[in-house]
């Protein structure tokens, strides 16, 4: 059985659940605080940043884009970066562009100011750090529209890890109150479908300590 080392707001290891999620594999989940670096947890992963992967054999996978390409190589059930070559390079683009620069814009300010400094540091946020990654995130909404205009979903088609990996951080930023999803219709109705499957709503579920999300979170209709 695999062991996963995540915690409620990594938005990289809510990617790598939705991905075991979609392709049935089990799992037990591991609450690591990566922010307190625990040697045991650095002797697995020097980089000390979650998701990491292990197994009762002592395999160890870190990264969640190396853990996702890994059982998209050893699970053949419910193919997530599928498609022509063309279509593949666009899944993994789009998981690039959520992974980097909606975390960068969106995400990393928002744990910054809402959880790690609640929680580690005991300071107030930032309000206008707030605004700027609040601001950024319509953005990249208008972005997701634009595409949801023109494809059945992000990356194509059919459902790809594009898709699951958009939503991991959209899910993250929505909890720490910086999505405004008025005018974004096209990416709510997208969201909604994606919280209703089955491998979303334990994530859903879950709650930070002292951090609590807005009431529509956990709803699909919101």
């Amino acid at each position: 059985m695999w062991q996963l080392f995540q915690f409620p707001l990594c938005p990289f290891s809510r990617k790598v659940r939705l991905l075991l999620g979609e392709k049935g594999v089990g799992y037990d989940l591991v609450r690591e605080s990566p922010w307190e670096r625990r040697d045991e947890f650095l002797d697995m992963n020097p980089a000390g940043r979650t998701p990491v992967m292990v197994d009762d054999k002592g395999t160890v996978l870190i990264d969640s884009w190396a853990i996702c390409e890994f059982f998209e190589e050893t699970v053949n059930k419910a193919p997530m970066i599928n498609g022509t070559a063309i279509n593949r390079a666009e899944i993994r683009r789009l998981v690039a562009w959520f992974d980097e620069q909606f975390f960068a814009d969106v995400v990393a300010p928002l744990m910054h100011e809402r959880m790690k400094k609640r929680l580690i540091d005991r300071l107030s946020p930032d309000a206008r750090v707030l605004r700027e990654a609040m601001k950024l995130a319509l953005n990249h909404l208008d972005y997701t529209d634009y595409l949801l205009d023109h494809r059945n979903w992000l990356g194509g088609a059919t459902m790809s890890l594009a898709d699951l990996t958009a939503a991991a951080h959209i899910s993250v930023a929505d909890y720490l109150g910086g999505i405004d999803w008025r005018g974004h219709e096209q990416t709510k109705r997208w969201y909604s479908g994606l919280k209703s499957r089955p491998s979303f709503r334990p994530l859903l579920s879950e709650r930070m300590e002292v951090i609590s999300p807005p009431q529509h979170y956990d709803k699909v209709d919101f």
